[in-house]
C-alpha cells in the first residue's frame, strides 16, 4: 500500500512517489496518448496522488495531455503541480499570459501546486525585477493557485538565498546518491525543511542513468547486501530514507516502471534503511564518482570564474558522459546549461577560458583545470554545438517576442 508523507506548509497527504510528465511513454515523435494515460491512471488508482508537467515538456503538450488524462474524476484525486517558464518571460504580462494559457491546457480553475521553473540566483534576480513577487501574490491571493514553490537548478550558494528571499510553500530540487554534494544538495535539502518547506526530488535516477547497466565496480558492492536489490531499487530507496523529502518524482514510461516504483514507494518509509545498507551506497556512490575522468567534486572553490565559465557544471556533464556512455544527452544538456539558453543568461562555455591559471591555483584536488577544459570543449562544442545554440537561442528568443501567445 502507497505510504505517504505530509507537506509540512499545509498538512496535505502526498504520495511518496509522485508521476514526472517530462518521460511520457511516446509514439512515432508524440505522446502514445493510450499508453500514457493507462500508466498515469494506473498510478492513481494505485495510490499516487501528486502529478508533475511544466509548459516545455513534450515541446508544450504535456500540460495538454494531462488535463486530457485527468478527466473522468481523476483531477479530483490528485495534486496538481506545473510550472511558470521563466526562462521565456520578458515583463510582468508574460507571467499572466503563460498562467492563462496553463489553466486552458490543463482543463482547470486552480492549479494545486505552482513552481518557478529552473531558478538560480541569477534568473531570481531578474524575475524579482519583473515583478515575479507580485504576480505570485496576486495569483495566490486570488485562489487561483494554492502553495507556491521553485525548482532549483543553480549553485549551492544561491539556494538558501533564494529560500529566506520569499514566503514560499515549497521547493524542487535534484537529489540522487551522486548528487548529494551538487545544485542544491544535502546542505540545501535540510535547509529547506529546517524552513518549513516542503522538498519534492526530482532526477533521483540521474535522468534514468542510475537504471542502466551498473559498472562491475559498483555492482560488486550491492552483492554484499544481504538483501539483494535493483539498481533502481537502491537509488530510489537512499532518496526515501531521508525523513526531509516530501514526494520522490519518477519520470516513468511503461507500466514495469509504474509498477515497480510503486512497490518501492510502499516498502520504504523514512530512516528504513540499515547501518550496513547505507554504508554500501555510500562506497557505491564513493566509486560511481572515482570512475569520472575528470576527478572533480564540485566543491566550487574554482568559482566565480574571472570570465564566466562554470566550470564545476562542465565537469559533472564532461564525467557523466563517460560514467553512463550517453554522449548527445549530456551535450545536449551542457549546451542549455552552459550555452545561455534556457535560463536567458550569458553563456558560461569552456571555450570562454582564457587559461589565466586562477582556479589552477586554488583547486584542492590538483587539477590542471584549464587543460581539462580543452578536454570538454573537444567533446561538446563544434559546429554541431554550434548549430544547436543557435537554433536553442532562436526558439527562446521567438517565445519572448510573442509574449507567451504562441511558444
Amino acid at each position: 500500500m502507497m505510504l505517504y508523507r505530509q507537506m509540512p506548509s499545509n498538512g496535505d497527504r502526498l504520495s511518496a512517489l509522485g508521476f514526472g510528465c517530462m518521460r511520457l511513454p511516446t509514439r512515432g515523435g508524440r505522446i502514445d496518448k493510450a499508453e500514457a494515460m493507462k500508466q498515469i491512471r494506473y498510478a492513481i488508482d494505485n495510490g499516487v496522488n501528486y502529478i508533475d508537467t511544466a509548459w516545455p515538456y513534450h515541446g508544450g503538450n504535456s500540460e495538454k495531455f494531462l488535463g486530457e488524462a485527468l478527466a473522468d474524476g481523476y483531477r479530483e484525486k490528485v495534486k496538481l503541480a506545473t510550472k511558470l517558464p521563466q526562462f521565456l518571460c520578458k515583463s510582468r504580462e508574460d507571467m499572466y499570459n503563460f498562467f492563462d494559457k496553463q489553466l486552458g491546457k490543463l482543463n482547470v480553475e486552480v492549479i494545486d501546486y505552482y513552481l518557478i521553473h529552473m531558478l538560480n540566483g541569477v534568473a531570481w534576480e531578474q524575475m524579482k525585477g519583473l515583478g515575479i513577487k507580485e504576480f505570485m501574490d496576486d495569483i495566490r491571493a486570488k485562489g487561483q493557485i494554492r502553495h507556491i514553490g521553485f525548482s532549483f537548478h543553480g549553485p549551492k550558494d544561491d539556494f538558501p538565498r533564494i529560500v529566506d528571499d520569499y514566503d514560499w510553500d515549497f521547493c524542487q530540487i535534484q537529489y540522487n546518491i551522486l548528487d548529494e554534494n551538487n545544485q542544491a544538495g544535502k546542505s540545501g535539502l535540510r535547509y529547506a525543511a529546517s524552513k518549513g518547506l516542503g522538498v519534492i526530488i526530482m532526477e533521483p535516477l540521474l535522468g534514468g542513468n542510475l537504471a542502466g547497466e551498473l559498472p562491475k565496480q559498483v555492482k560488486a558492492h550491492y552483492d554484499k547486501a544481504d538483501e539483494k536489490r535493483s539498481n533502481v531499487e537502491w537509488a530510489l530507496k537512499w532518496v526515501w530514507n531521508h525523513p526531509e523529502v516530501t514526494v520522490v518524482l519518477s519520470g516513468m514510461n511503461t507500466m514495469e516502471q509504474v509498477s515497480e516504483n510503486i512497490r518501492i514507494a510502499s516498502e520504504t518509509p523514512p530512516d528504513s534503511l540499515t547501518e550496513k545498507e547505507v554504508g554500501i551506497l555510500r562506497k557505491a556512490a564513493d566509486t560511481y564518482l572515482s570512475l569520472r575522468k575528470i576527478p572533480c567534486t564540485g566543491c566550487r572553490y574554482c568559482m566565480p570564474c574571472p570570465v564566466g565559465v562554470d566550470i564545476p557544471t562542465a565537469f559533472e556533464l564532461y564525467n557523466n558522459r563517460y560514467l553512463f556512455n550517453k554522449r548527445l544527452t549530456n551535450r545536449m544538456l551542457y549546451l542549455m546549461r552552459l550555452g545561455g539558453i534556457m535560463a536567458g543568461e550569458k553563456p558560461h562555455l569552456v571555450s570562454q577560458c582564457v587559461s589565466c591559471g586562477k582556479c589552477k591555483q586554488v583547486c584542492p584536488q590538483g587539477i590542471n583545470i584549464p587543460e581539462e577544459l580543452k578536454k570538454v570543449q573537444k567533446e561538446f562544442e563544434g559546429p554541431l554545438g554550434k548549430v544547436v545554440m543557435t537554433l536553442g537561442r532562436a526558439y527562446m528568443n521567438r517565445g519572448k517576442k510573442k509574449r507567451g501567445h504562441d511558444a
